[in-house]
């Protein structure tokens, strides 16, 4: 019988041990973001409605955002929210929600309202997308983008400065550069229009002030590129180097007896628990990335190795107490909290669920520290027997009433002294033991003014699916009480229905791209854009295309802002496309051919891409757009070496863009628009390509061949 029993507990006791091994490999799937958004700058009435929550607080300095968060900015207001390598810029009567943050994707929400995006870098495997009421854009490259949402929700204009981007809709995406902005309505990208680069107003200049911080940024020779909020230490401080640590941060302009995590207060933040928010306009980064020293009296901030990737913690601190910690106040002992600064090569221990992975990752990206010290604190779960170097400093300790921490409410001014003697013996804890209540996902902040009835209600266009939203605190509320203190995890928190009637965001994803190859997403080539670079090298351009720029309005407006813009006026993407509309300005670049309606066909582009052969190269450079009017025999500024053989001789000769496309006139054309995609980006090419196109474009075959000498013969042969 005992024999028996043995065996039937070792068989229980493996299948625990199973069960903890899977639960153990699922938790690295519930790993939180490396990632957050902070609340960067606030000016006038900003509001916030964190995740699950249908209250709207005023916006504060410093506040962590992440998934599910929403913010509203009331007329005369601006706002800038700065996630990792980014920063979006929100002008009065804007409302965004952050659908999706985390290390591969930013997805926001934008119902109403003017947003001015700065991308400085952006990793190959990283997604940014602005989903609209009627597109859903992604940001395929580091640059300045602007996209506004009429109050209505009806169009939603692009305006590309620098960079490129994708529009999709219901069964259509097109490539969109800084040569044209376009304003689109409906939800098919079939309704649009190219529109003049609006000048620069007062939001655009704002925003490019603020840009001008980072690019000049002190801060950034020493810490990581994607770390939250370093350019506000450049006028708040110096930098030193300390024989024991290198590079330290020194703050300015504070108190004799200031210590870090004293000016501020705690909220409850989702995924991570218990957060720090910093009153310090400079207060983000220091706190939640890098270690603090004490160096002869005088607090330097130590950040983490400026090659590693920055991982975001809510407080890099140790908490001291536990469940019977004592203050004592005039009233008498109260329950209280402390906490004190991690110095330089400690480790810091999560309050919430992680793998063993983001263990380390978050501890070797924020301090210079010995792996094997990580590896062996990671299952320790008593850590008095550890040595914290600031715990021991005068003043070190920070230690509040448990009703102040739990309440939000500012810590410096409810600070208590905590006898040494009292410290001696108090437990150093990983997790504050302290309940969350409602008051504490609001943190520190009044009651603010909600945007307009059904300005979120709006259903937007997506490219990829958000996650369920959040379930809001009062769902979680009871769970957390019995273990006060540690967040839940992903998978239990999906599993709670919401206690609030919150109307979640209604994301119609569009399954256009799905169809389509990805080549043709790949290279929405938007150099041949160069319409401008024609006029520039004014060698291509007046030969036979004198007549050609006709269809471009005015929209030349050049984003003036941004001199990378090497792409000059939009404007030169003349509506000269085949089959194109006589009014219609330039229009999109279609990404997939297959799936672009009626504007650029770029399914006829195949078969003459096998005809093209006969053409020399074809390559659309610099004078991509001369050949603009698109006609069939696309007799672009001439193609050095291109005495075409058999199609209609194209000996373009002077310019050396190798649009050889214009092959043979009419059909030859059709090969364009494989590679000449971008020229023009309407679909002057692509209509080239088709037979009974070229024949309707009488105009350009007439310039191409007045101007080029000698082959006017031979190219009228082929239109004929």
């Amino acid at each position: 019988m005992n024999e028996s029993r043995l065996i039937r507990l070792r068989r229980v006791a493996r299948a625990v041990a199973l069960l903890a091994g899977l639960a153990g490999a699922g938790m690295a799937l519930a790993d939180p973001s490396a990632r957050v958004a902070r609340m960067g700058y606030a000016s006038g009435e900003v509001s916030l409605s964190p995740a699950g929550e249908t209250d709207w607080v005023r916006a504060g300095i410093n506040r962590p955002l992440t998934t599910g968060d929403r913010l509203w900015t009331a007329e005369g207001a601006r706002a800038e929210v700065q996630l990792g390598a980014a920063q979006m810029r929100l002008d009065g009567g804007t409302g965004i929600s952050l659908l999706n943050l985390d290390d591969r994707i930013a997805q926001v929400q934008l119902t109403q309202g003017t947003l001015n995006v700065r991308v400085r870098r952006l990793e190959p495997d990283q997604v940014f997308e602005v989903d609209t009421p009627n597109l859903a854009f992604t940001l395929r490259q580091p640059g300045a983008y602007r996209i506004e949402v009429d109050a209505d929700g009806q169009a939603t204009l692009v305006n590309v400065r620098q960079g490129r981007g994708e529009a999709w809709g219901d069964g259509a995406a097109f490539a969109v550069d800084s040569r044209q902005p376009f304003r689109f309505s409906g939800t098919g990208l079939r309704d649009y229009e190219a529109v003049a680069a609006p000048p620069s107003d007062d939001f655009d200049r704002w925003s490019s002030g603020r840009d001008r911080g980072y690019d000049n940024s002190v801060a950034a020779r020493y810490v990581a590129p994607d770390m939250v909020g370093y350019q506000d230490l450049d006028a708040n401080g110096r930098w030193r180097v300390d024989p024991n640590y290198g590079n330290v941060w020194v703050p300015d302009h504070v108190a004799s007896d200031w210590v870090p995590y004293r000016d501020g207060h705690w909220a409850w933040v989702d995924p991570w628990g218990w957060t720090w928010v910093d009153d310090a306009p400079w207060g983000f980064a220091v706190s939640h990335y890098g270690r603090w020293a004490n160096l002869g009296g005088t607090w330097g901030w130590v950040p983490g190795p400026p090659a590693v990737r920055a991982y975001y913690a809510p407080a890099l601190v140790a908490f001291v107490g536990g469940d019977h910690f004592q203050l004592s106040v005039s009233g008498g002992n109260v329950g209280g909290v402390g906490w004190f600064p991690l110095a330089p090569r400690e480790v810091y221990r999560p309050s919430y669920p992680t793998s063993r992975g983001y263990y380390e990752n978050v501890n070797r990206s924020n301090t210079t520290i010995n792996n094997t010290v990580i590896q062996n604190t990671y299952n320790q779960v008593n850590v008095t027997n550890i040595v914290y170097a600031n715990r021991r400093v005068p003043g070190a300790v920070v230690a509040v009433p448990s009703a102040t921490f739990v309440q939000s409410q500012p810590v410096g001014r409810a600070a208590l002294h905590v006898p040494r003697e009292a410290l001696a013996v108090a437990a150093v804890v990983a997790v504050a033991p302290l309940a969350p209540t409602e008051r504490s996902v609001h943190g520190d902040a009044a009651h603010a003014g909600a945007p307009p009835a059904r300005t979120f209600d709006r259903p937007v266009i997506g490219r990829s699916a958000p996650p369920a939203p959040h379930a809001g605190f009062a769902a979680q509320q009871a769970q957390l009480a019995a273990r006060p203190g540690q967040p839940l995890d992903d998978d239990a928190r999906r599993e709670l229905k919401p206690a609030k009637a919150v109307a979640p965001p209604v994301v119609h994803v569009v399954e256009a791209a799905t169809p389509g190859p990805a080549a043709a997403l790949k290279p929405p080539p938007l150099k041949a854009p160069a319409q401008k670079a024609p006029p520039a090298g004014s060698d291509a351009k007046p030969p036979g295309q004198a007549a050609a720029p006709e269809a471009p309005p005015a929209r030349p407006e050049d984003p003036r802002r941004q001199p990378e813009e090497p792409k000059g006026k939009p404007e030169a993407r003349p509506d000269a496309g085949p089959g194109s509309r006589p009014g219609r300005p330039a229009q999109p670049v279609p990404l997939r051919p297959e799936a672009t309606p009626a504007p650029p066909p770029l399914a006829a582009p195949v078969p003459p891409k096998k005809v093209e052969p006969a053409p020399p190269q074809r390559a659309e450079p610099v004078t991509p757009k001369p050949a603009e009017p698109a006609p069939p025999q696309r007799p672009e500024p001439a193609v050095p070496k291109r005495a075409e053989p058999v199609p209609p001789p194209k000996v373009e000769p002077a310019p050396p863009p190798r649009n050889e496309r214009p092959v043979p006139p009419p059909k030859v054309e059709p090969a364009p628009p494989a590679r000449n995609e971008r020229p023009v980006p309407p679909k002057a090419e692509p209509h080239a390509p088709e037979p009974a196109p070229p024949a309707a474009r009488p105009n350009d075959n007439k310039d191409p061949n007045a101007d080029k000498p000698g082959r006017d013969q031979e190219e009228r042969k082929p239109k004929g």
